[in-house]
């Protein structure tokens, strides 16, 4: 009798152990076919569609994606503590003033772009406004315009340096406070892409956007001159004369930005749940035929190849993206 006992008790046992195991290795897999990414909102679509292609070569792995503007997608990591294994910012400057060197080793600069004022048909004052009267436009009472909340993402303080920089442009003293005056703090939202729905349902005349969400939404827009849309490197000089304070990396302190030609940064955050999936989602992001091409199909130009400022930086990359990847300022 006891021994039969002892032979169920052990067959129970291993059973137990049995599915513990299988348990164990379920919840494992899962984990490492799960990659998180915060990401810039105007990187949406392409990233959208990046993953789309990102998971067909791999059905195993689960990307999920959150938008949201740089800044805030940064005090994720560093306020609040939320796991993320890949971080991608529409300013490159975000990732190395919040989170190098606590929360990530290295930054590669892999996309530009330009600022752009959008409008749609029904916009007040659609069939006159251009490249040449815009300014005039937007100080008129019954235009609504807005731009992103300059703390939480880069076209907010990137909208702010265009006006900046169009005031010496076309030297025209006081124009700069004359076109914030008529923009009231409500027409102010956390990212760039949530005015697009403003734009689209009447709700609101202009507003500041990326070139490559405007043409990925096919919304009207005004295309500015190099000397003010940020898009053009060869200006870095005369971009770096326009400043913005913004909110600082501890509550209650500010940090001044400088104007630079509009540039987008990814890293992959050293606590990541996650490391060997984050690499092999760049290995394809970074590819001049995978992920690059997608950005570059959908209005915004990449880096081919993409960048990293110095030797000492590339020598911090995983192996597998250092021939993606060359050292150019």
């Amino acid at each position: 009798m006891k021994r039969t006992a002892f032979l169920i008790l052990s067959i129970l046992f291993f059973c137990f152990a049995v599915t513990q195991i299988g348990f164990s290795e379920k919840e494992e897999i899962g984990s490492v076919g799960t990659l998180t990414i915060f990401h810039a909102g105007s990187l949406s679509i392409p990233f959208e569609e990046i993953e789309k292609r990102f998971e067909k070569m791999y059905p195993d792995i689960d990307v999920q994606r959150e938008a949201a503007g740089s800044q805030q997608c940064a005090r994720k990591i560093t306020d609040l503590g939320k796991p993320c294994d890949i971080m991608a910012s529409a300013d490159y400057k975000v990732i190395d003033k919040l989170l190098i060197p606590d929360y990530a080793d290295w930054n590669i600069r892999f996309a530009t772009n330009q600022l752009v004022l959008c409008y749609t048909d029904t916009s007040t004052y659609a069939d006159s406004v251009n490249a040449d009267n815009w300014y005039e436009i937007l100080q008129k009472p019954r235009v609504v315009w807005g731009h992103s909340d300059p703390n939480l993402d880069p076209c907010g303080y990137r909208s702010l340096m265009v006006m900046q920089l169009a005031e010496k442009h076309y030297k025209i003293p006081g124009l700069y406070k004359a076109l914030v005056a008529n923009r009231p703090e409500e027409n102010i939202r956390p990212k760039s892409v949530d005015l697009i729905s403003l734009l689209q349902t009447g709700n609101m005349d202009y507003a500041w956007e990326y070139r490559s969400v405007a043409v990925q939404h096919g919304l009207r827009h005004i295309t500015l001159p190099d000397e003010i849309n940020l898009g053009n490197y060869r200006f870095d000089e005369l971009y770096s004369t326009a400043k913005v304070k913004v909110t600082g990396k501890e509550p209650d302190t500010w940090m001044e930005i400088s104007g630079q030609s509009v540039t987008y940064g990814i890293t992959m955050v050293k606590t990541a749940p996650n490391p060997d999936v984050g690499v092999l989602f760049l290995q394809y992001l970074l590819d001049a035929e995978g992920g690059l091409e997608v950005l570059r199909e959908m209005g915004q130009p990449p880096f081919l190849p993409a960048r990293v400022p110095d030797h000492k930086m590339k020598a911090t990359l995983p192996d597998e993206l250092q021939s993606l990847v060359e050292v150019k300022n």
